[in-house]
């Protein structure tokens, strides 16, 4: 594969080469570390519980602007239903594919070309960071989480972030993620008591118990929302009880549920609300919390103006901003950093068989990148 004349192509092949399934970096940051260091970066790897994260910074004055994302991959599903392994990275009309193309190796080798370039006309006035995990696709648990406590409790600011997550929706730029819910797990099990399932008097069935309380959760409306954020949602997403006899009353129930929630609702309230619910229906229940992340927005303002004006010159288009989708790790940075964006490549393709990305398009994010770099940080 001839890569030579295009720097971003060429380290994205390298990237999606190495078969980073989350949690394993699996030699990914070292990639990033050796082009990295030459630049004069400090680079800093943390490891937590088999999680990889890489803390990257040069420069000591503000402002900082720091480019965020993972190394880590969802399983590739079938490797036989792709057209070309996920891990030899492909080119074919167009395209790269293979497992992180867009998802988001092709964003991680934008910001590295973006650095060099950037850098190679002179230091900036402030400081670059690059703050990467391979635990972004998992639990998210000892990644850029545990990365922001240990920088706050260090009292490191970061004033402009920008994440690589694929944003665009049909065309490079088309879209810019300038906020997210928050979200909330849990697990619920309720207690009954185990019986023969002819004799239901001498037992109490948890799936009969709960099932009120879950239709008020369901139907409960815990806000409006507001301008920027539909209203908060409550979803269960697995149920489990019961032997696997026919004839067996379960004496336990385990739910795992998740709340996705505008800025109108906190944890503490939507803790309290779901808890009054389940003890007006007198269920014998455990509750313990799996996850959370704050909901995060970032105004039009310095950033986002900045984003819109070099997609728009550089695209010709003019991006919407959108606060829709799942959660990224922009809600753990929000705890240090006033100002988030996500700008990435189009996302038709992430997670699914035969992940691609337009070759054309990684080299004009990585001009993006340089751009937004260039008017932060120039002077």
């Amino acid at each position: 594969m001839d890569t030579a004349a295009t720097p971003t192509l060429a380290l994205a092949c390298e990237l999606i080469a190495h078969a980073s399934l989350t949690p394993d970096d699996a030699g990914c940051q070292p990639i990033l570390v050796a082009r990295l260091m030459p630049l004069g970066f400090r680079c800093e790897t943390l490891r937590f519980n088999g999680v990889t994260n890489l803390w990257a910074r040069l420069g000591d004055a503000h402002p900082v602007v720091c480019f965020a994302g993972h190394t880590d991959v969802v399983p590739t599903g079938p490797r036989d239903a792709w057209h070309s392994d996920p891990f030899i990275p492909t080119l074919r009309d167009g395209f790269l594919y293979g497992r992180g193309a867009a998802d988001m190796k092709g964003s991680l080798a934008a910001f590295i070309v973006a650095v060099e370039a950037f850098l190679a006309e002179g230091r900036p006035v402030g400081s670059v960071a690059l703050l990467i995990t391979s635990d972004e696709e998992g639990p998210s648990v000892d990644g850029t989480a545990r990365v922001v406590d240990k920088l706050e409790r260090e009292q490191e600011r970061i004033d402009y972030c920008v994440v690589g997550e694929p944003s665009s929706v049909v065309k490079l730029g088309d879209t810019i993620k300038n906020g997210r819910r928050g979200t909330l797990s849990g697990t619920l099990r309720v207690k009954g008591v185990q019986g023969h399932i002819a004799y239901p008097h001498l037992a109490r069935n948890p799936i009969h118990l709960v099932a009120p309380a879950l239709t008020e959760l369901a139907a409960l409306r815990w806000d409006d929302g507001d301008g920027y954020f539909p209203p908060t949602t409550f979803q269960s997403s697995n149920i489990h009880a019961g032997t696997g006899a026919t004839n067996v009353i379960p004496g336990t129930l385990e739910l795992l549920f998740n709340f996705r929630y505008s800025p109108q609702s906190t944890r503490a309230s939507l803790t309290a609300r779901l808890e009054s619910v389940l003890s007006a229906h007198d269920l014998d229940y455990e509750l313990t919390w799996t996850g959370h992340g704050e909901p995060f927005l970032t105004s039009k303002g310095h950033l986002v103006d900045v984003a819109t004006d070099v997609i728009r010159s550089e695209t010709g288009v003019v991006p919407e901003l959108s606060r829709t989708g799942g959660t990224s790790d922009g809600r753990f940075i929000a705890r240090i950093c006033p100002e988030i964006v996500e700008i990435g490549p189009v996302n038709d393709s992430i997670h699914k068989l035969n992940e691609r990305v337009s070759t054309a398009d990684l080299e004009t994010l990585a001009t993006i990148y340089r751009r937004i770099l260039e008017r932060l940080l120039a002077g």
